[in-house]
């Protein structure tokens, strides 16, 4: 499997339209086949996954207990609002207004890839929230991954 890599900065026009970076585009070659779809995250930003990607995850939540009031008020809400976006003939994909609020999305966008999706942030959130990285990374690597098997043991 491949993962998705990289940053980028963008900026939405009136409409809500943003044109997909190239080297981000390069990296959804699906993207204006299948479309791609768009998400609240569970923070202040959104969420961008491929149409695969996205169907994981609904398959994840397809395995849930229906009859679980936790199970179902967290699919709910996961799944609220989400929306497949399909890139014009101009290679832009224009945003839901309601993700936009959600998000406090104006118009500078930052786009940082996360493995299998995609986050977008409003870009003074995402500065506020690179601001805000624990004073020693070395202790959170240490705290996540210390308990690792090394590959070779």
């Amino acid at each position: 499997m491949s993962y998705l890599t990289g940053e980028y900065e963008c900026k939405l026009d009136a409409k809500g339209r943003m044109m997909i970076p190239a080297g981000l585009k390069k990296q959804l070659p699906e993207a204006d086949a299948e479309g791609i779809v768009i998400n609240r995250g569970l923070e202040k930003y959104l969420v961008i996954y491929t149409k695969k990607e996205w169907d994981k995850k609904l398959d994840e939540l397809s395995k849930l207990n229906e009859f679980d009031r936790n199970a179902v008020a967290f699919v709910r809400y996961f799944t609220a609002g989400a929306t497949t976006l399909i890139p014009d003939s101009a290679g832009r994909i224009n945003f839901p207004k309601n993700l936009m609020q959600h998000a406090g999305i104006t118009t500078d966008v930052v786009l940082t890839c996360m493995l299998n999706k995609i986050e977008v942030w409003d870009a003074a959130a995402h500065k506020a929230m690179i601001a805000n990285e624990p004073e020693n990374f070395a202790e959170l690597a240490e705290l996540v991954m210390g308990n690792k098997k090394r590959v070779n043991e």
